[in-house]
Order: structure tokens, then sequence, then C-alpha cells
């Protein structure tokens, strides 16, 4: 934002700079146009006026020499002739007979001044021609022609456009300072409260904004930081109350199964089946209280990370997929699955920690595990695509139905066939979630012929392999 409102001042700095600046320059340059034109028109004069009283008196030598003088003094050539056109005198290399001078003389014998007209500038280059006729009235008595240098006028022109040039450069390098500082003025808040905002969406306590800017921007803060106060002390408390209710449900859950297991022996054989269904229901409460808990703190991981870069963590895939294969092998064996590994690419290094990847491939093998059936097979793989390490777990169980795929990330969500299989519904819920924390994504796509396939994608660590 910072960097449009400063474009937007700066392009009206320009115009306003350019509008005084242009015009100035024009003045500047038809200004002294004007005053070498009068100089040289005085000159002009003052031969013409030698030129009617040579013709007068027949006498040229006062003529000859005033202008031999001028060309030597300025350097600029000039030719005299008489009404014939005859050269009374010709200095500096102009000549009667050359033809643009041919035709000044003629007009300046018809009594016609030629002055130049158009203004000089920094560039000009050369010499301008002027003429005018001898004598008074109507009557001509002769005619001047002066090839003027426009040299020294255009070096004063330059000058001065260089004078308006570094001032007008000077008030637009301070009308920048201006608009950078009018501009940080207003925008500082904004960045401030928009830090603030992501903190606060991310569930983080956000940081107090210091009402600053103009008193629209200073009001604005002021109400946000009193709504930031109130909705972390609501966060907080939310906190706290899943805290409080894991203590407190954990200690009476504890109890309850060590009186459960100490009444166990004096229970008649008929009670075995109640005692089970209470030992399995114990187990799925304490499951469910870790998995909630678990859910819990990736939410919270993926919030801090939205605000934050986090550290600069890696992990290598390969590594972690042989750990876990190796580790979920007996549990699937026992199931009546077997697990087997695919190659991969050895250099995929994913931007995540070690235990965050291990515990997404726990969540997608034991959900393969539980969900496949006995006598199912399970393919543990790893790869790249594109900018993303890959972890792929396989089975060729009976899967999911196009329409429960959608579903199969939704916290506490079950598929009907599933319902009697122990599970809580949160375990997929996690994986996504511990996966959107470092920027990836969890895929469900059917497997052919039949089957699940899950696909962990994490962005790759900038700096490759270990």
């Amino acid at each position: 934002m910072r960097t449009r409102v400063q474009a937007a001042l700066l392009m009206f700095v320009v115009l306003a700079v350019a509008a005084f600046a242009v015009p100035l320059l024009l003045f500047t340059a038809s200004d002294r146009t004007q005053q070498w034109v009068l100089a040289r028109s005085s000159d002009l004069d003052r031969l013409a006026s030698l030129t009617d009283q040579a013709a007068a008196t027949g006498d040229t030598s006062a003529l000859t020499a005033e202008a031999r003088r001028y060309t030597q003094l300025y350097g600029e050539g000039l030719v005299v002739t008489d009404t014939r056109r005859r050269p009374v005198v010709e200095t500096g290399g102009v000549r009667a007979a050359d033809p643009a001078v041919a035709r000044l003389l003629d007009a300046a014998l018809r009594n016609q001044t030629a002055h130049p007209s158009a203004a000089l500038r920094p560039w000009s280059h050369g010499s301008r021609t002027f003429a005018e006729p001898a004598g008074s009235g109507t009557r001509v008595s002769g005619a001047v022609v002066l090839r003027a240098s426009t040299g020294a006028a255009a070096h004063d022109i330059a000058r001065r456009w260089a004078a308006v040039l570094a001032g007008t450069a000077l008030v637009a390098v301070a009308c920048t300072v201006l608009a950078r500082a009018a501009t940080g003025w207003v925008v500082s808040p904004l960045r401030r409260l928009d830090r603030a905002v992501g903190q606060l969406a991310a569930g983080l306590p956000p940081e107090q904004t210091r009402a600053g800017g103009p008193p629209e921007l200073r009001q604005l803060a002021t109400g946000f930081n009193r709504m930031a106060r109130t909705v972390t002390a609501a966060l907080e408390q939310q906190r706290r109350l899943v805290a409080d209710t894991s203590h407190q449900m954990r200690n009476p859950m504890a109890a309850l199964r060590l009186r459960v297991d100490a009444l166990h022996p004096h229970l008649p054989p008929a009670a075995d089946r109640t005692y089970t269904g209470v030992t399995t229901e114990l187990d799925r409460l304490e499951t469910l209280l870790d998995d909630l808990l678990a859910l819990a703190a990736a939410e919270h991981r993926a919030g801090e990370l939205t605000v934050t870069d986090g550290p600069d963590v890696r992990c290598e895939v390969a590594a972690v997929v042989a750990e876990q294969g190796a580790r979920w092998e007996p549990v699937a064996r026992r199931a009546g699955l077997r697990i087997t590994s695919s190659a991969g690419p050895p250099s995929a290094v994913a931007a995540c920690t070690d235990g965050e990847l291990a515990q997404v491939a726990a969540v997608l093998l034991d959900n393969a595990i539980k969900y496949a059936g006995p006598g199912a097979g399970i393919t543990l793989g790893h790869g790249v695509e594109g900018g993303y390490a890959v972890l792929t777990v396989t089975d060729d169980g009976p899967g999911l139905r196009p329409f429960e795929l959608a579903l199969a990330t939704t916290r506490f969500w079950r598929s009907a066939d599933n319902s009697r299989t122990k599970g809580t519904g949160l375990g997929l819920a996690i994986a996504e979630q511990l996966l959107a924390a470092r920027g990836g994504r969890l895929e469900l796509t059917s497997a052919r012929p039949r089957g699940l396939r899950a696909r962990a994608l994490v962005p790759r660590h900038p700096g490759g392999a270990r």
C-alpha cells in the first residue's frame, strides 16, 4: 500500500514540477534569444547608418573600418552592398554571391528586414543570418547582411537551464522526502494493525498496536486494542478450559480404571462381558482425549506458523519412511497385513521436523491397518513432485466411496462401513493440520483397482540434502 500511495504522490510531484519547470525553461530560452536578436539588430542599425552616410558622401572608409573591427571583435562576418547589389565591404567569409546571402540582399534592397524568429536552445549551433536595408523612410541606399554566431547565446541558455533543472531537482527531492514521511506516517499504523490482526487470527496474543498517524487511524487502533484484549481473553479462557478439562478427566478416568481392575477378581464369570465393555469404553475415552489434545496442539502450531517463519527445519523423508515402516510392520503382521516399501529418491528433504512427518506417517499407517482388513497389502513410499516432498501410503482394502473421500478429514467423521472399528475419527484431521502448519496438504484418492491412496505433501527444503 505504501508503494502505491508513494507512486501516486510522486506522480503528482513530477507533474507539478514539470508544469512549473517547462514554461520556465522555455521563457529563459526565449528571453535570451530576444536579447541576442536585439543586440544584433542594434549592430545592424549602426552599420546601416554608416552605409547610408557612405552612399551620401561617397566615402566608404569609415564603413569599411567599422565592419572589419566588428568582425575582428565578435568573429562574425558581414557584407554591405549598394543599391545595385555591388559589394562595398565583405568580411568573415560572407560573400554577396552566396545564393542564400543574395536572397537576403534582394529582400533588404526591397526595404524588407530579415531577423531570425526561432528561439535558441542549449544545443543550438552554427549561425543565424540578419538582413537590414540602409536609408531613411522609403529610400534605400544599400543593404547589410550579418551572419551572427549562436554559440555564446546557446551557452548562456544552457547555463540558465542547468540552474533551473538543479532547482527543480532539489524541489523534487524535497517533495519525495516529504511524500515518504507522509506515507510512512499514514501506513505504519496500518502495518502494525495488519500484523496484530494476523496474530489474532492465528489464535496468538497480538501485540498492542501503538496509536499513531491521522486521527481516524488512532481511533481505529484504540478500538482494535480493546477488541484484541477481549478476544485474547476469551481464547485464553478457552485454552485454559481445555487444559483443565483434560487434567480433571484424566484423574477420574485413571481412578475409575483402577477401581474397575480391582473389582474384576471379585466379579462372577457372567460379568466378564460387562467388564470387557467397560474397559473398552475407557480405552476409547482415553484415546479420544489424547486425539483431542493432539488436534488442539496441531491447530495451535498451524496458527503460530501463519504469522512467523518458524525455525529452519528439515528432515530426510527416506529415513522417516524406513523408520515408520519398521515400527509399524509388527503391528500390521499381527493384524494379518503386510507392509512393503517402494523405492524413491534418497535426496527428498522436507521442510518440517522428523517428529511432525513421523506423526503424519503414523496416522496414515494406523488408518490403513485398521480399515484395509486382514490379508490386505500396504505400500509405503516417498518421492518428489514439483516443489513438494511426498509421503504415500496405499492399501488394497475396500477404500472409500467418492463422496466419502471429501468427508474423510472431517472431525469425528467415520464411514458407516467401519463404525464397529476402534477409532475416534480425528486421525486424518490431525494429519491435515500438521501438514497445513508447514504449507503442505493431505490428498486422499481411490487406488486402482481397489483401495485408498493417502498422499502427504510437504514443501521441499531449499537447501536440499544434508
